[in-house]
């Protein structure tokens, strides 16, 4: 049994959010539980794809729109991340440093799916299963049916992940042209509302569709950036999995980055000598409980929130909590960030950025981890920060809601159901007042850290919907 996983994120490769987490782990606990599973990626000028050897496997051309490509596919030769890693090279289009934020990334995906199934044709692969991840490969499950030249895989089942409904791909029909000869009387498999959805396309095509935890398909019923109509027509063929954390690089035990390893029973004094450490870095004080907020600096995160939380906290709570902020994004927020730090508030510091060794001591010296999200389909911040014995803070939604439970009832974390600063301001005095019942605290951490958020359970549910529709 051979699944191939597509996506344009994978860590270590290329990361942007949680979805090159999912790719870089979910892949590797399928193999150990029998299946052959690989991730197909474009290829990026990083250091991972600089820092290893890879061999060209298969050269092949094809045309989008009048343009000529010549692609190569590479393979990591190691099998360095417990699985067949492929990269899709093409001269121009795919071969870049950043994975996003490009004029013509519309093109680079058709690109990489056209480049794709090109191979697949021409090595004569036939996977038992195609695992399309997000609308950068959601034309995939449609072009192996309804594609003249690769209808020799409509009879492959597909399966479809939305990591986050809110992003589509949207693409002016005009584009078409670009796209791989198909059957023009199931255009309407690839339109919604007037253009090429990719999103769309990749729900109403594929075999199944699962979405990064249960709460967040619920959600997906009821708004999805106007496809949840959609989403609840198709609701038959879906299945809510929570994502999983890989316990061999999210482990307080073993993580290399730390200052100090610690398990279960040492785990407030070994987040003390974390906190230590980071305090001889940043404005910190060691002495109090640390909260942080790690992520971007966008809306759906609820990032444009903080500057009046931390106004609030530093207020009311100025010698009781110490804050450190690890994210970038949205410019209007981290310069009112920025102006924070300008302003010298104490206990308070910031790294503007994302640094995946310092968000790993973060988790390991922080007391409360912040997640005012608006949107979060599953969210893995939580559950790295529950492995480390740290307490998350919550907004209600869709992942968040499934995965902490508050201490209210007979849970680990604090939740809360509005985002006025009042409130989100409440439930952090709530955990500051918890953290200062020193026995409780400690009694909570071990338990957080003792729970079964790994890849095993998670993988299996996935291997089972294979099993399924095959």
């Amino acid at each position: 049994m051979k699944v191939f996983h597509l996506s344009v994120e994978c860590y270590p490769v290329a990361k942007v959010g949680g979805l090159a987490d999912v790719v870089g782990a979910l892949p590797k606990y399928q193999t150990k539980l029998g299946w052959e599973a690989a991730v197909v990626m474009p290829w990026y000028n990083r250091p991972f794809v600089r820092d290893h050897d890879f061999s060209l496997v298969h050269e092949g051309t094809f045309y989008q729109g009048s343009e000529l490509l010549n692609y190569g596919v590479y393979k990591e030769n190691k099998n360095t991340l417990g699985f067949e890693l492929y990269l899709i090279k093409i001269p121009g289009k795919l071969d870049r440093e950043e994975v996003y934020c490009y004029p013509d990334e519309g093109e680079q995906f058709i690109a990489f799916q056209h480049a794709v199934l090109n191979w697949f044709k021409e090595k004569n692969i036939i996977p038992t299963i195609v695992h399309c991840h997000d609308h950068h490969v959601g034309l995939v499950p449609f072009l192996m049916k309804y594609s003249n030249d690769y209808n020799f895989l409509a009879d492959v089942k597909t399966v479809a992940t939305v990591h986050n409904g809110q992003y589509q791909g949207w693409t002016h029909w005009s584009k078409a042209i670009l796209l791989p000869a198909f059957d023009s009387w199931k255009w309407g498999l690839l339109d919604w509302d007037g253009l090429i959805n990719p999103l769309a396309a990749l729900i109403k095509c594929c075999d199944a569709y699962t979405t990064v935890s249960e709460g967040y398909l619920e959600e997906l019923y009821v708004e999805a950036n106007g496809l949840q109509h959609l989403f609840y027509d198709e609701r038959h063929k879906s299945v809510g999995i929570v994502n999983g954390i890989d316990w061999e690089i999210w482990d307080p035990e073993i993580d290399y980055t730390l200052m100090e390893n610690y398990g279960t029973e040492q785990a407030f004094a070994g987040k003390l000598k974390n906190k230590q450490a980071l305090a001889q870095q940043y404005k910190i004080n060691p002495k109090l409980p640390l909260l942080v907020f790690i992520g971007r600096f966008a809306t759906e995160k609820g990032a444009d929130l903080l500057p009046d939380i931390i106004l609030n906290l530093t207020a009311e709570y100025r010698d009781r909590l110490s804050i450190f902020i690890l994210g970038a994004g949205d410019p209007v927020i981290q310069s009112r960030v920025k102006s924070l730090v300008d302003d010298g508030i104490e206990n308070f510091d910031v790294f503007f950025g994302y640094d995946e060794n310092l968000a790993h001591w973060l988790y390991a010296s922080a007391d409360f981890l912040l997640m005012p999200s608006r949107v979060e389909p599953c969210g893995l911040n939580q559950l790295y920060a529950m492995k480390y014995g740290t307490l998350p803070i919550v907004h209600r939604v869709g992942g968040l809601k499934d995965t902490v439970i508050d201490l209210e009832n007979d849970g680990y974390g604090v939740g809360f159901d509005g985002l006025a600063i009042t409130e989100i301001t409440e439930a952090i005095a709530r955990a500051i007042n918890f953290y200062e019942s020193k026995k409780q605290f400690e009694g909570n951490q071990r338990k957080m850290m003792c729970l079964d958020f790994s890849w095993d359970k998670s993988a299996a549910k996935y291997i089972s919907l294979y099993n399924q529709i095959i």
